[in-house]
């Protein structure tokens, strides 16, 4: 699909992607601070996860997940993933945005959490709990040290810990090995880590989990609150786009896998039970 030709000023819905379900606990705090705008979340379910893809493949996904987006009227996008914000934001904002559409935006989520951390930890140790992919990329370590040089990051791939919360496995008694397993791990890789950022949407719901295992000292750091205060900065501070973005306070979604699959992980990721969901094909 290609909108080269497209410049849409009209108000439209602020879009969300996620390649799963995770970037639904990220919309979820973004509604909870700004309820008075309109949203339209994309779930690239049917091609989930993301995290052991290439970067090819990642920005091929990511980049048919914008224009879908753009193509329902959206003007600003919020990439509610952090593999696709690590292997494909960069390349859409530089690359791809001046032949769709230069008057529209793309977001991420990892630098929103970057410029947090400078604030949290005073160690200056950092560990990151991520996909595979995210740290294979070492986005968090190289965007922390464009921003603060001096901090010390160590990073630790979690491979099992996504197919856990998608298998609704996440409050068994079996994922305890698997977190216990990795929060142990990066700290013993830096016994000075006293900020820990979860950097996949998906962790929140381990949350319980992993502050069993975390040390008393060591503050976890979740992305849903920073990115939904850094999107409210930026229409703040853009009030031309903020006019681009409708506000009559409704949420839809679109899914590339089962509408009643979505809606059961709706209720677990979102506590909603009704959700208008449609399904669609990307690519």
């Amino acid at each position: 699909m290609s909108l080269s030709s497209t410049k849409v000023s009209a108000a439209g819905p602020v879009g969300v992607f996620d390649s799963g379900y995770g970037g639904l606990t990220i919309l979820r705090q973004i509604r909870q601070l700004m309820p008075q705008y309109d949203y339209l979340y994309l779930g690239d379910n049917a091609r989930a996860p993301y995290g052991s893809h290439s970067f090819e493949v990642v920005y091929e996904y990511t980049l048919q997940a914008v224009e879908a987006l753009f193509a329902r009227g959206c003007n600003l996008v919020i990439l509610a993933c952090n593999t696709a914000s690590a292997k494909a934001l960069r390349s859409i904002q530089q690359n791809d945005l001046s032949r769709i559409d230069p008057t529209r935006r793309v977001l991420g989520v990892i630098l929103p959490t970057v410029e947090a951390v400078g604030g949290i930890t005073r160690s200056r140790h950092v560990g990151v709990l991520a996909t595979t992919g995210t740290i294979l990329s070492r986005s968090y370590e190289m965007e922390i040290h464009k921003l603060h040089p001096e901090i010390a990051v160590t990073g630790q791939a979690c491979p099992m810990w996504v197919p856990l919360v998608e298998n609704d496995e996440f409050d068994s008694p079996g994922a305890d090995y698997f977190v216990k397993k990795r929060v142990e791990g990066i700290l013993r890789t830096d016994p000075d880590i006293d900020t820990l950022i979860l950097a996949c949407t998906h962790y929140p719901l381990l949350m319980e989990k992993i502050v069993k295992y975390t040390p008393a000292g060591v503050r976890i750091v979740t992305q849903g609150e920073y990115v939904a205060a850094s999107l409210a900065d930026y229409l703040r501070r853009h009030p031309d786009m903020d006019r681009r973005c409708g506000k009559g306070g409704r949420s839809r979604y679109l899914t590339t896998e089962s509408p009643e699959k979505f809606r059961e992980s709706a209720l677990l990721f979102m506590r909603e039970k009704e959700v208008d969901v449609e399904r669609i094909s990307l690519g």
